[in-house]
């Protein structure tokens, strides 16, 4: 185990020795034509690695691009990320890293063989792979946000920043390298589930509700076991939505079943599923969701649910991520997990926002 650690960080060290070689090597040493242009039909290679959520922040710049531009959109994703992109109206074609110095010569090949007009960026941190990626990459156009890594790009954009904009715009703003420019309120998450997602779920709920009201979800799964609020956290939860003329619905990955079924003492309805589709299918059917900071929020954002959410940020001034087109209230604890986030705090400010849905059984007034 130590020898493995120890020849890990000799690995990452060595890639980090050698980004640097590569930043040297690729000074700007010839003029860059500023006058260019692509044309519609070109393909342009986007690359957003890492996680679903990231890959559903960035749904929106595809969108405006694809719209205004009419390239051919590709699309370099991780295998746990490329289901985004795969659904995406926007995007042509998905192509999936492959880790390893063998995928990544043949993706060099790839790239070289598709003759890509341009290349772009979609990190706002600095992956190492990607920048080497970038860096080796034969494509005349190289886009990227301006960071330590800049000298491997051909032309970038200032990053926002991110204590004040929202990561969806931050992405935006390599429109400016399109020459482009958009309107705030038409930007939207992008994620449209399969027909046969959407059919399953809501046979699914016509078998667990027996009347068709206002369906309230409760989203338990982040990830994370630092964001998980805890068992006896959520079954008071529960029982203070079930004081609202609704139907309530317990949401868990397949990885936190175990914590569900702890949760749904009183065998309220619960939905799992190890499909991502038939998970966003669920959350397009909801009326109201309350979440953990997660890839969900931006499903509420793109089916603009009204969502109520509890975040950690931890050691970060950044924004939340919160969802970008839907009515939103959030609490926020500033500790590393939710452990010490009370049930009181929460429904201080749950208590008010849901009640804008939803009337109270126990109040018809409100």
């Amino acid at each position: 185990m130590i020898f493995w650690f120890t020849m890990k960080r000799f690995e990452v060290y060595l890639k980090k020795r050698f980004l640097s070689l590569l930043l040297v090597l690729n000074r700007k040493s010839k003029f860059v034509e500023e006058n260019y242009s692509i044309m519609p039909g070109a393909k342009v290679l986007f690359v957003r690695l890492n996680r679903i959520g990231d890959a559903l922040v960035v749904t929106p710049l595809l969108s405006e691009i694809k719209k205004k531009t009419g390239v051919q959109v590709f699309v370099l994703a991780s295998e746990i990320n490329r289901i985004v992109f795969e659904d995406c109206p926007s995007v042509d074609k998905t192509i999936v890293f492959d880790k390893g110095l063998t995928s990544f010569l043949n993706l060099l090949k790839l790239i070289e063989h598709e003759n890509f007009a341009a290349l772009v960026d979609l990190h706002d941190d600095v992956s190492t792979t990607v920048s080497f990626l970038i860096a080796l990459a034969k494509v005349p156009l190289k886009f990227g946000l301006k960071k330590s890594n800049s000298r491997i790009y051909t032309h970038t954009v200032e990053k926002t920043d991110p204590t004040k904009t929202h990561v969806v715009e931050r992405n935006l703003a390599l429109l400016k390298l399109f020459k482009l420019d958009y309107e705030k309120e038409k930007i939207n998450i992008v994620y449209q589930p399969k027909k046969e997602s959407l059919d399953k779920v809501e046979t699914f709920l016509t078998n667990k509700f027996k009347e068709n009201k206002f369906l309230i979800g409760v989203n338990i799964s982040a990830g994370s076991e630092a964001r998980f609020w805890g068992v006896e956290r959520y079954r008071q939860l529960l029982s203070f939505f079930s004081t609202y003329d609704a139907n309530v619905l317990l949401i868990s990955s397949s990885r936190d079943l175990k914590y569900a079924i702890q949760i749904a003492v009183k065998e309220e309805a619960l939905f799992y599923s190890p499909s991502f589709d038939e998970f966003a299918a669920m959350i397009a059917k909801l009326d109201f969701l309350f979440t953990p900071d997660t890839s969900t929020v931006h499903l509420a954002s793109a089916f603009k649910v009204p969502m109520f959410g509890i975040y950690v940020q931890y050691n970060t001034d950044d924004l939340p991520w919160t969802p970008y087109q839907s009515k939103h209230e959030i609490v926020v604890t500033k500790e590393p997990n939710l452990l010490n986030l009370s049930y009181a705090e929460v429904i201080t400010k749950l208590k008010p926002f849901v009640e804008h849905y939803v009337k109270s059984l126990s109040n018809p007034l409100l």
